[in-house]
């Protein structure tokens, strides 16, 4: 990784649940030295990515990041469309609805919505980044996504997070095959315990895999007929998804759904 990739790379650390962190906390974080962590905070202060709490000395995300944020809905409006399709997902399945999109090796999830009927429910952060080896969506995007994207994936480190996470790449490459064939993305607990995802891709006006839509449940609410509603509603979201960004879903992909009988 470059110099820049390393210094932005510093930003995907701080969180909802890790808004503020010092620097030898980020030194740890980063993997990098001492010297060189600073060096990139000192630069990504300058340009206004981070701000630095004078009393603290804990860095924050700063103001650049609300200014490119806001320039990037103004000029190419995407997450109010996102949220409205986040929203009917999740009354039309009964469970928590998010979309992703594919940033490097991660998703970043731009929507959510909550399980509108049921207490016992999968809570998820917007500040969260999904890996892709163990998540639904992760296998979603990788499977209709080009290849490199699997290889890239498979040389990066397979973290472990439950007893069922995939740290195999050739599990990983069964698994994602799985995926091509059924055109559904599904994690029975890879990411977190007793929660069951299932997950579809979203494609942009070039044909590429953007994003994902995903809805994930308690593994004990999980059923054939449960999963067939999922299925049948990521389908609409993923077409509405799709024609949002002025896409079409691949033929491909649809014989696949056609397949798994919808």
């Amino acid at each position: 990784m470059g110099t820049i990739s390393n210094a932005l790379g510093l930003l995907d650390h701080f969180s909802e649940s890790q808004p503020e962190i010092g620097l030898a906390d980020l030194r740890k974080l980063s993997g990098h030295d001492k010297a060189t962590t600073y060096r990139y905070l000192t630069e990504l202060v300058a340009f206004g990515m981070l701000e630095q709490d004078p009393g603290s000395k804990r860095y924050r995300l700063g103001p650049a990041v609300l200014r490119l944020a806001n320039i990037r809905e103004s000029v190419f409006p995407l997450r109010s469309a996102i949220q409205a399709i986040t929203d009917r997902l999740s009354e039309a399945t009964s469970e928590t609805a998010h979309i992703s999109l594919l940033q490097g090796l991660v998703l970043s999830p731009l929507a959510k919505k909550e399980s509108p009927r049921h207490a016992a429910r999968v809570s998820l952060s917007l500040s969260e980044m999904l890996p892709l080896h163990a998540t639904a969506s992760g296998l979603a995007i990788i499977a209709f996504s080009r290849e490199d994207l699997l290889e890239r994936a498979i040389k990066s480190p397979l973290k472990k997070y439950t007893a069922f996470t995939t740290t195999d790449a050739e599990r990983l490459r069964a698994d994602i095959a799985k995926t091509v064939a059924r055109g559904f993305g599904m994690s029975d607990q890879g990411y977190e315990e007793e929660v069951f995802g299932i997950a579809v891709p979203f494609f942009d006006q070039a044909g590429h895999a953007t994003g994902t839509a995903a809805v994930a449940s308690p593994t004990s609410r999980m059923s054939d007929e449960l999963a067939a509603i999922i299925k049948r509603a990521l389908i609409v979201a993923a077409r509405a998804i799709t024609e949002t960004r002025g896409g079409t879903i691949p033929e491909h992909l649809e014989e696949a759904w056609r397949r798994s009988g919808f």
